[in-house]
């Protein structure tokens, strides 16, 4: 109860915070915002991370799809026992472990250099937005 009590309590506060703050403020605010993102810094990171969802970004999904069909193509084959497919099997995905794992990490980095890339772009893009305090 005093969870729900406490949820009203803020959604209020913000209702009349937010509705003080009025339209006039909400469009500076989003004008602002329309600035930084049309800016040419900012717009090259969109370009680039776009880039990056077509290309680096398929490497793990890629990879653990070709790891799924060596699996499965060891698990049902033709010859030898259950066991025998089993071993296949598990033998085939021990094989592309190291494979996955490059995956994941060439693809962690990428998006953690992109994101670095992006977060610097726009801040640069931001402070070069900003009016001087003396205006």
């Amino acid at each position: 109860m005093r969870g729900k009590v406490g949820i009203v309590i803020g959604l209020a506060a913000g209702y009349v915070l937010g509705s003080r703050a009025g339209r006039e403020r909400y469009e500076q605010i989003k004008e602002q915002a329309l600035k930084v993102w049309n800016l040419a810094p900012v717009q090259e990171q969109v370009a680039k991370a776009k880039d990056f969802a077509a290309s680096s970004a398929m490497a793990l999904p890629n990879t653990l799809w070709d790891t799924a069909v060596k699996v499965t193509k060891a698990a049902t084959s033709s010859k030898g026992t259950p066991g025998q497919k089993l071993d296949a099997a598990v033998r085939a995905g021990k094989a592309s472990v190291d494979d996955v794992a490059q995956a994941a990490d060439t693809t962690a980095d990428a998006v953690k250099d992109a994101a670095e890339d992006a977060i610097d772009s726009v801040a640069k893009a931001a402070k070069s937005t900003r009016k001087p305090s003396g205006s």
